[in-house]
């Protein structure tokens, strides 16, 4: 009774703050939207960056990961949430773009964690279906200790069946640029699961990292690219970084601006990131018309489901 009652607080205050206080609503674009024409995102930088590890094949995860887009929508542009799918050979993704995000987590925090495991802004893996309260404070202290981030925006155009996102905005006050890049997610959402695969859940999950590309503001190179039919840059990485892949019914683009691995490794720089928006064509969980009260009630429905689940991470499943 305790836990729930807890779950059910700690929603009730991150709404509070989130809802209650006019947070501004992540641009969100119905999936029907044509973009035969460009569609810019918004012009910010100051989204926390919330990171899960999580498989197909995990129960905890398929417990919670339902109510993760409706928090996402309810936070509105105050986070930025994604879902890496490991090389583990049993996943039902295993996109390499998503393996080697959690290589980049791994630097500062092993390899060996439990799903679903969760990172605010790199920091402190909190792992379990309890760890969501811990989750929350996490974003709240994010939030006040980004006094200044980099404001970024991009645009996204689809011809054919080709997508192409490309920055458009860059403003920064890092002093060491030369140690940071600028990195581009592209999440697909409502993915399937095939019907053989290790399926304790839904048969779809959203927020699947499938395709990355990293530009380095140092060398004006593109470093790596992962999933992606093509990435590009001519006059530098603030200026016309673009990258390509193939078109998804429903999906999301992310922008970070972060550290380079090199200077995680060698500089002792962190993984959090110094600016980031996302831009989602997908259908809402949480609607911008839905009154305060309606929110809270969904969240609290599913906080109530969370806390009376086990409360521990999942590990791999016997072959």
């Amino acid at each position: 009774m305790k836990s729930t009652a807890f779950a059910l607080f700690a929603l009730f205050c991150i709404m509070g703050a989130g809802i209650g206080g006019g947070a501004a609503q992540a641009k969100v674009i119905d999936p029907n939207t044509p973009l035969n024409e460009p569609v810019q995102s918004s012009l910010i930088g100051r989204s926390v960056l919330i990171e899960e590890i999580t498989t197909t094949w995990c129960e905890s995860c398929a417990d919670i990961d339902p109510y993760l887009m409706g928090v996402a929508d309810a936070h509105g542009s105050r986070i930025a949430m994604v879902a890496y799918h490991p090389s583990d050979n049993l996943d039902a993704f295993q996109p390499p773009a998503a393996q080697h995000r959690i290589d980049r987590l791994g630097l500062l925090h092993g390899n060996l964690l439990s799903t679903p495991t969760f990172f605010v802004e790199g920091e402190n893996p909190r792992t379990g279906l309890e760890a969501w309260n811990e989750v929350q404070r996490d974003i709240l202290d994010a939030e006040v200790q980004r006094q200044e981030t980099t404001t970024l925006q991009f645009e996204v155009v689809q011809i054919e069946n080709i997508t192409t996102a490309r920055i458009l905005s860059f403003e920064s006050n890092e002093e060491q640029l030369h140690q940071t890049q600028l990195t581009f997610l592209v999440m697909q959402h409502g993915k399937s699961v095939p019907m053989d695969a290790i399926n304790p859940g839904e048969a779809t999950r959203d927020r699947v990292v499938v395709a990355t590309a990293e530009c380095s503001i140092n060398t004006t190179s593109v470093t790596n690219q992962i999933g992606m039919l093509s990435s590009a840059v001519n006059q530098s990485c603030t200026r016309d970084f673009s990258v390509s892949f193939e078109s998804l019914e429903e999906f999301s683009v992310l922008l970070l601006h972060e550290n380079t691995i090199e200077s995680i490794s060698e500089e002792n720089a962190g993984l959090g990131t110094h600016g980031a928006v996302e831009m989602a064509f997908r259908s809402r969980e949480v609607q911008e018309s839905n009154s305060f009260t309606s929110a809270l009630l969904a969240l609290a429905a599913g906080a109530g489901i969370i806390a009376i689940l086990p409360r521990k991470g999942s590990k791999k499943p016997t072959q």
